[in-house]
């Protein structure tokens, strides 16, 4: 056997061992989140999102959260105090109130205002996951922001990569 070919089985052996300096093969997983928000506003949805986590295989990694709608955005915000809510929802309503005055009104008056609201926002997320805990700060989660009037069943789509 050539030196070559010893030097493949001693690597081939040191990356199954997981030897240092070795990489190791990243893992990913995804699901999907049927968020069912009761009214307009902020729902917080850390609970499934850090029980899902929990359940996979990765221990250290990135989380990315991706709302699937137009009309609804997700935050990372206060989850202690619920006036920080109130005042987050009566302040984006300021910014984008309902009314008439909209050329887009196809689904009613909240229609354009809650694209408005999505664009000032956000509709993905990024959470660093260490020892397959989200690491979020102590007064910190996560939030589906609805937009709508008529709450319907929204869908976050969670991808986690990592090891």
């Amino acid at each position: 056997m050539s030196i070559f070919g010893m030097l493949r089985i001693l690597a081939d052996l040191l990356r199954r061992l997981g030897a240092p300096g070795t990489v190791q093969p990243m893992r990913q997983a995804m699901f999907v989140l049927h968020a069912h928000p009761k009214r307009r506003g902020l729902t917080e949805i850390t609970d499934s999102v850090r029980e899902w986590v929990g359940k996979q295989p990765i221990a250290q990694g990135l989380l990315t959260l991706f709302c699937r709608h137009t009309s609804a955005s997700l935050l990372i915000q206060e989850n202690a105090a619920r006036a920080v809510r109130n005042d987050l929802e009566k302040f984006f309503d300021g910014l984008a109130p309902e009314g008439s005055h909209y050329e887009h009104d196809d689904e009613g008056p909240d229609d354009m205002p809650a694209h408005l609201k999505t664009a000032l926002t956000q509709v993905q997320l990024n959470v660093p996951i260490m020892d397959g805990r989200l690491m979020l700060g102590t007064w910190q989660g996560i939030y589906l922001f609805e937009h709508r009037a008529r709450p319907s069943t929204r869908e976050v789509v969670l991808h986690l990569v990592g090891e």
